[in-house]
């Protein structure tokens, strides 16, 4: 008999809750297991207390040969450790920027006269074209 450190799922829909279990391999997920020592909730904001673990219990399954899942192996080492890493706080609030001037009024004005004027040419021309095209 095959001997593995696993998580068994409990919990509902969106709202996980594992209990690390040890159970032969060939039994279902959230089959029956030979001894429950420990949980994990990942649900809890505070990473440290994420995972509740009774690490006797740990040694002694691993000294008699059961093989740990690799999620069961990550949080195993990092109990042992104690090293949860560092969790990213949000960036700092910033009040609201006003919009920067993108260009001097001076050229803005320029360059839509330029613009205008060139439509104008075009407006005058199009009467024309069309009071030619009637007659």
């Amino acid at each position: 008999m095959s001997v593995r450190i696993r998580l068994k799922r409990l919990g509902r829909k969106h709202r996980p809750f594992y209990r690390i279990c040890v159970m032969d391999q060939r039994a279902p997920r959230d089959g029956r297991a030979i001894e429950e020592i420990g949980h994990y909730d990942p649900m809890v904001r505070d990473k440290s207390k994420r995972v509740v673990v009774s690490l006797d219990r740990v040694d002694h399954w691993l000294s008699v040969g059961a093989q740990p899942s690799e999620k069961v192996a990550v949080l195993i080492r990092k109990v042992k450790e104690g090293n949860w890493g560092v969790a990213k706080e949000p960036p700092p609030m910033k009040p609201p920027q006003e919009p920067k001037p993108e260009a001097p009024p001076e050229e803005e004005a320029s360059a839509e006269e330029g613009a205008s004027g060139e439509g104008d040419a075009a407006a005058e021309e199009a009467p024309a074209e069309e009071s030619a095209s009637s007659e």
